[in-house]
């Protein structure tokens, strides 16, 4: 069912310790991206290419720019049909600086059709679906639906002037005539409503054969802990499997995994594991730590193992124990954060650039009163606290009973195995550095539990922190790269 939309899809997040092998720099950015995109379609076997339009330039010459350079691949494996390039925009109820690179990428949509049809001799649309990131009500997805129809295609058959030409006679034709808008949610208050935000969507946007829906995995952790993510993802998969059979209309969920645990833990090595914890997921993006921190055939090899599986249903979960959890756990990340965050903001500014972007937002400080701290992206903020050889994984940990384990293993199969990896990059002896509360909840978290520590990035990381004492911060960028290399990923 719906073999055409994509298993696997390449995205832009910055994870990735290694420089990939086809740029000269280690910050990606203009064709380097364009090279990404053939390298994820062509040799890795990923389907759908995520292109960012947030917090960068427009490129609205993308689709020329890929067909051109790579015209003998395209001509074989058609963009838009067999291989698909989807935008990310901005939402303008969050990211009111960067609205109207919204309406710029819409109004862009027509004239990469004209290029693709240039090119095949045939009606196909390059770019035929979009994604909007943190959205929390279904009017934010319909808006951009609507805005396309009526202000880019419909337009088309007014006259500018009296008893004049149409516009389409002026400028040519407009296609194509619909495009899919995906939501991105992100926030706990979205994603334990995701069943109404996508109820109101298929409603509104009748005759859809089918509804993507996109669940990060990235900010909730942040936000809330990285078990509470997990927690977040496994009701609102429940919520949509149980909205589909209801519909009777495919819904397709996309998990936007890391290779972090905190983020997701979605490796090449990892990957039968996220896909027996996540059955009811059509499809997992591939991020840059997946696609450049690893051997390519084993990268490969995850790619085919993904593309080849069949969606299952969800794994059943009792909502209220998971409220109740999720809740706890929650409240208990959130007191820590606090302490911790001073420690984060003195490594982050030396964590390395990947791209040449401020990658959205993000929603830190949007779901609660944080009031006096600020805290970088999930990615930056992963790799300050690993870097300090406090994996984030841990925080919030210690709330948890017995009995909250015994039930978490029975939904979360990898609930124990994700924690000993975590806890790899654990450095004991740097844990007298952070407030008394953090040490102790650190070390109740820790009590029970068997792992190994990696001494190479035990030594590694007790530097890091001996620089940060001493604030030698010369060589701290080396080290927390150095760091991020003994663990495959960098944030």
């Amino acid at each position: 069912m719906h073999t055409h939309v994509s298993r696997t899809m390449s995205t832009q997040h910055p994870d990735n310790v290694s420089q990939p092998f086809f740029s000269n720099n280690s910050v990606l950015e203009g064709d380097d991206e364009i090279k990404e995109a053939f390298y994820a379609f062509s040799h890795l076997g990923c389907n759908e290419q995520l292109w960012d339009c947030e917090g960068k330039e427009v490129d609205n010459f993308v689709v020329q720019k890929i067909l051109s350079k790579y015209p003998e691949y395209f001509l074989k494996h058609k963009l838009g049909r067999d291989k698909v390039l989807t935008l990310r925009l901005p939402n303008p109820s969050v990211q009111k600086i960067d609205a109207k690179i919204l309406l710029e990428a819409l109004h862009s949509i027509p004239r990469n059709f004209d290029i693709n049809k240039m090119f095949y001799n045939e009606d196909i649309s390059p770019i035929q679906e979009i994604y909007i990131p943190m959205v929390t009500n279904a009017k934010e997805v319909i808006r951009v639906s609507e805005y396309y129809k009526q202000h880019v295609i419909a337009a088309q058959h007014s006259s500018l002037v009296k008893d004049d030409i149409t516009i389409s006679q002026w400028l040519g034709k407009s296609m194509p005539e619909n495009i899919r808008v995906t939501p991105l949610v992100e926030t706990a208050d979205g994603m334990l409503a995701v069943d109404k935000i996508v109820r109101e969507i298929i409603q509104t946007e009748k005759a859809q054969d089918y509804q993507r829906i996109w669940l990060a995995r990235s900010d909730p952790a942040l936000n809330y802990g990285s078990l509470s993510a997990v927690l977040l993802n496994k009701i609102s998969l429940s919520k949509l499997h149980n909205l589909q059979e209801e519909l009777s209309i495919d819904i397709l969920p996309i998990l936007g995994c890391g290779g972090a645990p905190f983020r997701g833990n979605l490796t090449p090595q990892n990957t039968s594991s996220i896909i027996r914890g996540y059955p009811s997921v059509h499809t997992f993006t591939m991020q840059s730590s997946f696609k450049y921190d690893h051997p390519i055939e084993e990268v490969k090899q995850a790619v085919d193992l993904i593309n080849e599986s069949k969606r299952k249903a969800p794994i059943a979960i009792d909502e209220q124990r998971c409220l109740q959890i999720l809740n706890k756990f929650t409240k208990h990340y959130q007191e820590m954060l606090p302490l911790l965050a001073p420690f984060v903001n003195k490594v982050s500014s030396f964590v390395p650039k990947r791209r040449k972007r401020s990658l959205h937002i993000g929603l830190f400080g949007y779901s609660r009163a944080s009031a006096g701290i600020t805290l970088p992206r999930a990615i930056t903020f992963c790799a300050s606290l690993y870097s300090l050889g406090l994996p984030p994984e841990v925080i919030g940990m210690d709330c948890l009973t017995e009995d909250d384990k015994e039930y978490l293993r029975s939904i979360y199969p990898a609930f124990d195995y994700d924690f000993s990896q975590a806890l790899r990059y654990m450095n004991l002896d740097n844990l007298s550095n952070f407030p008394k509360e953090v040490n102790d909840a650190v070390l109740h978290a820790i009590k029970h539990t068997n792992y190994d520590t990696d001494e190479k990035h035990k030594k590694i990381t007790s530097q890091i922190m001996d620089s940060i004492s001493h604030e030698k911060t010369s060589v701290l960028t080396e080290k927390i790269i150095e760091a991020g290399f003994v663990r495959g990923f960098l944030g």
